[in-house]
């Protein structure tokens, strides 16, 4: 499990309801890599557990998908009746966001966070009914699965060849109070399928064949928490002085510059970074000064195209001072390794006006320089 506490992980029990007003909700979130490896349940065992210590917890919106183990654990604590949409002559149930604003909990329980509202609902999404709740003071407990992240869903594509439509954005993650991972092994997980505990039994053998294939959960749950991993760093970046904090990930940076030996580094720094499992960034430093050649303007699309097969992010800014631009992009993006290609100046160059190398010596303190070896003659530009 990840945590990231920001605040208390536990509603306050002595705020009168106009106290209560006056702030926000703390929101936390269960986050997994996949459905059945137990945010709900989880959710449900913190719940008893603050019932117990006297804070009043009622369950807005519970989905057990027909998991008894899960709908035993909801046992005792209080539910608040779903909303009857009628729409197009039928009959849906949906959570009734105005009757717990009504019914005033200290805590509410919401599972599928990413969940799509049914027709007719004042809202579209129920991420967007947790934050009117969130808004009126009330603490919320919710769940929600690594794929359901708008920013991830390109990459779940990739992963699983499964496009998800219900998403929710970002920033929900962000500015969740507390964010856990409820991490099980792809094993475990295949395991809890195989014995029904998941999904109906005609069920098993698609979903082992399709999402449930180890490769895929192997890939998911290393996204989720690479996710929360990066969520941990920015609460860290925003709660520590001066920005000095421990990162979480290793991030390589190529400095690339108009030389023909780009591509080179931009190799080497892929392999790095994929034997780190880094993100991979690609600099290039142009003077605002002087204006690039046709040759060089095509030999920097090239360098561009290279990052983005690498996976990596292109970066180009325009300073005079190369060492300072690589300093403040470094700083920036929480680089922990610097790439970079042998001086091209003359040792008298170097004597005279100082080495690039040196100057970054001093100034980026906790980041490791990679200096390759090019050749003296390289070749023409790559185009």
């Amino acid at each position: 499990m990840i945590s990231n506490s920001q605040l208390s992980n536990q509603p306050t029990s002595s705020m009168s309801y106009e106290q209560t007003k006056r702030r926000r909700g703390k929101h936390k979130l269960f986050i997994g890599m996949a459905p059945g490896v137990g945010k709900t349940y989880r959710m449900l065992e913190e719940a008893h557990q603050l019932r117990e210590e006297g804070i009043d917890v009622v369950i807005g919106l519970l989905e057990t998908h027909g998991r008894e183990e899960t709908a035993a654990k909801a046992i005792g604590l209080e539910v608040v009746p779903k909303k009857l949409i009628v729409h197009k002559g039928v009959t849906l149930e949906e959570m009734d966001t105005d009757a717990i604003l009504e019914r005033q909990p200290q805590l509410i329980l919401v599972d599928e966070l990413a969940h799509t509202n049914v027709p007719g609902s004042q809202r579209e999404k129920r991420y967007q009914d947790v934050e009117v709740i969130l808004e009126a003071g009330i603490d919320v407990y919710s769940t929600v699965n690594i794929q359901h992240l708008e920013s991830l869903n390109d990459v779940v594509v990739k992963i699983t060849g499964i496009v998800v439509r219900e998403r929710i954005p970002d920033r929900i993650l962000d500015e969740a109070t507390e964010v856990v991972v409820i991490d099980v092994t792809p094993e475990t997980l295949q395991e809890r399928l195989i014995e029904g505990k998941i999904y109906a039994l005609e069920k098993i053998e698609q979903s082992l064949q399709n999402f449930f294939q180890k490769r895929h959960l192997v890939a998911l749950r290393e996204l989720a928490l690479r996710e929360v991993a990066d969520n941990l760093e920015e609460a860290a970046e925003t709660s520590t002085p001066n920005g000095q904090f421990c990162c979480v990930h290793e991030r390589v940076l190529v400095c690339l510059s108009t030389y023909p030996n780009s591509a080179q580094l931009l190799r080497r720094g892929a392999r790095l970074a994929t034997v780190m499992r880094a993100r991979l960034y690609a600099l290039f430093v142009e003077n605002p000064e002087c204006f690039l050649t046709r040759e060089e303007s095509l030999h920097l699309e090239t360098c561009k195209h290279f990052c983005k097969e690498f996976g990596g992010e292109f970066i180009q800014v325009k300073n005079a001072n190369i060492a300072e631009a690589i300093t403040q992009v470094a700083q920036k993006y929480h680089v922990t390794q610097v790439i970079l290609g042998q001086s091209q100046k003359s040792r008298w160059e170097i004597l005279w006006k100082g080495s690039l190398i040196q100057k970054l010596v001093r100034y980026l303190k906790d980041v490791d320089l990679h200096i390759i070896a090019t050749e003296k003659n390289p070749p023409k530009p790559l185009r």
